[in-house]
């Protein structure tokens, strides 16, 4: 572990080695999570099922996963984030190493489904955002959106690599060795350089010798005007949450749709799986851009300017799509849908954190990405279901069109300023 400094002009600041040790657990995670397109159709080859069984698997995953995000939540802010992300590792790597080894839908239901979708709720996108926001209070927009970017450079670097495995080893041997690396590697991260709190070290979060940038410190509030942070039923009695829940339950429907469906949706229509694996690559590569350019920008423009952009962006792509099936089209979709895959990912945190406080803003998040996920979790669904029915995904793709545009209003009506009551 890095020798710990509460002060110095050469050593960086503690919270940026959180900050790299983040960035390193999601690459690993991003690139088993977002390989499921990757085997897609192998499934379907080997065993004979559906498209629509492979989803429900998926609908299942991200149904356990949405759910796990609020007791994890509640878990993280009891006791951090350390035994968090060794246990669900253990949770995690047992499901891919088991997945290896079917040979029934159950069998797959089970330990991709349960499994491993407890594991990634341990160690998701969410949590790194809720553990890095608290380090820093000076470029906390920067930080978070640094470590979620590793979630990108996985899907970038990794799903090119899995889809070559899988191509010339099988997906059985690629989720297997997938298994053992996660193992090793979150669980050395998480017992080495982890830590929750900057108070853990005795250290201050980055920035926070000038006061929070927000509002007034509270020791300089009078007593009667001091803001009370709002937990998650205080927050539900806002209209701002529920817009921006409903919001991220869209923007959750479009990301899954696309990330199982679209290896399968471009292969059907004549691409070659390493093309359509680097197609997929392409979207994490560009999410990284998104995520690095509108997450600093937050600091600067607020958090609500960012929402309306990505579902104004995300309904014409929907309407590309649907008029438009080339190699050329599909990489556009790929790439300009991948900018906007993250860009809510830090929001969710820094816009949780003006409005309500930082008090509860474990259980926060976790219960707005539960909604995100599952709407993940039945669009995934949806796309599987509307393909075996109607023989292709333009249902799907209409309906997702349709609904970005509703998440595109209902953006608009936040109101991004403090929700907090005076007590």
């Amino acid at each position: 572990m890095p020798a710990v400094q509460k002060s110095s002009t050469l050593s960086p600041f503690y919270g940026w080695y959180i900050v790299g040790a983040s960035f390193l657990i999601l690459f690993f995670n991003a690139g088993a999570r977002f390989s499921i397109g990757v085997i897609f159709k192998p499934l379907i080859s080997e065993f004979g099922w559906t498209r629509s069984q492979v989803s429900l698997a998926f609908l299942v995953n991200m149904t356990v996963f949405a759910l796990s995000l609020v007791v994890v939540g509640r878990i993280y802010d009891r006791y951090g984030p350390k035994w968090v992300i060794v246990i669900s590792t253990i949770f995690l790597s047992t499901g891919y190493l088991a997945v290896s080894f079917i040979s029934t839908f159950w069998q797959f239901l089970f330990f991709y489904g349960v499994l491993v979708a407890v594991g990634l709720g341990g160690a998701s996108s969410p949590l790194v955002a809720a553990l890095t926001s608290k380090w820093f209070v000076k470029r906390r927009g920067l930080a978070i959106s640094v470590a979620l970017s590793g979630s990108c450079m996985g899907q970038f670097l990794l799903i090119p690599l899995i889809t070559t495995f899988v191509l010339s080893y099988g997906w059985r041997v690629s989720y297997f060795s997938i298994g053992l690396i996660m193992l090793v590697v979150n669980i050395g991260l998480a017992l080495g350089i982890i830590r929750g709190d900057p108070e853990d070290l005795g250290m201050k979060p980055f920035g926070s010798e000038k006061g929070d940038e927000d509002e007034m410190p509270q020791n300089q509030v009078p007593a009667k005007m001091q803001n009370r942070d709002l937990d998650l039923r205080g927050a539900m009695g806002t209209s701002s949450f529920w817009l921006f829940t409903f919001v991220m339950f869209v923007c959750g429907s479009g990301d899954f749709l696309v990330i199982t469906h679209l290896i399968p949706f471009v292969t059907d229509h004549g691409v070659s799986p390493a093309t359509a694996g680097h197609m997929l690559a392409w979207y994490g590569l560009f999410s990284l851009a998104g995520l690095l350019i509108v997450g600093p920008a937050t600091d600067v423009i607020g958090n609500k300017a960012p929402v309306v952009f990505t579902f104004v962006v995300r309904f014409f792509l929907f309407m590309l799509i649907l008029k438009y099936q080339n190699v050329v089209s599909f990489y556009i979709f790929s790439m300009f849908f991948g900018f906007t895959f993250l860009i809510t990912a830090p929001i969710a945190t820094t816009l949780s954190g003006k409005l309500f406080g930082f008090t509860h803003i474990g259980v926060l998040t976790g219960f707005i990405s539960t909604i995100h996920h599952l709407g993940g979790g039945i669009w995934a669904y949806v796309g599987g279901w509307s393909f075996d029915h109607t023989g292709d995904y333009g249902l799907a793709f209409a309906l997702s069109s349709a609904m970005a545009l509703a998440a595109f209003l209902c953006s608009l009506f936040i109101r991004e300023k403090s929700q907090r009551v005076t007590s």
